[in-house]
């Protein structure tokens, strides 16, 4: 079972359950608005150099780009939604080449029968990857036994890359959607992981020959976006999938994710990610990941 810190805990109560603070809520969708469309992009940047500076330092350089969006539309009594999400980051300190920060590929859709009130039949997919290989810069065979043959002493080790993994997931079942700045949804799923790379198949719960492992279960995700105070927004996704063969042996996959953007001003932003995943398949632990970036924000939609 993950074991979840009261720090974790905390965070996402504080997030999710702000105060009255926030903005009025937005306009119900309607036909006539077409396609109501949110894209933003954001670029960070920083730098660090040293010469003869007796109090020490390393140089350091390092930038961080990404674009966030969502596109809606209502046809009939059909809604539409799109979401997507790309991140690419990379640092370099002293000598070392560059390393990658962050990188993310996520692209959502849903599509949602609205003549049934706040309780719509819902149909959803959602996909999740990379762009660039990952690496592990200090590998140990203990923490990643199936790759053990392909350790050398001093050397990288490559744990991931595009579509290694990428997750897959389909769904169907019921949205509460009351056109509010949450919403949740619980549906019958399937679940691919993809793993185009056969090396590393068994790190992500394949089989050597499997290159796409398939899972059946219950799917719930609940989502919001709201701006918590002025200037402060959130974006945050909760998801869960059991899978039917692994009831009452194992917990179900989680992932949350939130980002958490505070306006400086029209074009100064200040981000702050937090994501966690769980998946038995992959390890037996709570995975964390956290991204706080300085840059340039700007509103292309």
């Amino acid at each position: 079972m993950p074991r979840f810190t009261p720090l974790l805990l905390l965070l996402s109560l504080a997030l999710i359950s702000s105060p009255a603070l926030a903005q009025d809520e937005e306009e119900p969708l309607t036909e006539a608005d077409g396609w109501r469309s949110s894209l933003t992009g954001q670029l960070a940047f920083s730098q660090a150099a040293y010469s003869n500076w007796q109090e020490g330092g390393l140089d350091a350089l390092s930038f961080t780009a990404g674009t966030n969006g969502i596109f809606e539309r209502l046809t009939g009594r059909f809604k539409q939604t799109h979401n997507a999400r790309l991140a690419f980051g990379l640092v370099k300190q002293d000598t070392l080449q560059f390393r990658k920060s962050d990188d993310v590929i996520r692209y959502g859709f849903e599509l949602q029968y609205t003549g049934t009130g706040v309780f719509q039949p819902t149909f959803a997919t959602n996909i999740r990857t990379q762009f660039a290989p990952g690496y592990d810069y200090d590998p140990n065979p203990e923490t990643t036994p199936s790759l053990a043959a392909f350790i050398v002493p001093g050397e990288r080790l490559k744990v991931s890359d595009f579509f290694a993994p990428a997750i897959w997931t389909q769904s169907l079942g019921i949205t509460y959607d009351p056109d509010r700045w949450y919403i949740a949804r619980l549906g019958f799923a399937t679940k691919e992981t993809i793993v185009l790379i056969d090396r590393l198949r068994p790190v992500y719960g394949n089989a050597l020959d499997e290159s796409i492992r398939v899972e059946a279960g219950l799917e719930f995700i609940a989502e919001a976006q709201r701006e918590l105070f002025t200037n402060v927004f959130l974006q945050s996704r909760f998801g869960l999938f059991q899978a039917f063969n692994q009831v009452g042996d194992t917990a179900p996959d989680l992932t949350f994710e939130n980002l958490l953007t505070l306006k400086v001003n029209d074009w100064l932003n200040t981000n702050l990610e937090f994501v966690t995943l769980y998946d038995r398949d992959t390890i037996d632990e709570v995975q964390l990941k956290e991204v706080l970036s300085i840059g340039i924000g700007i509103t292309l939609l």
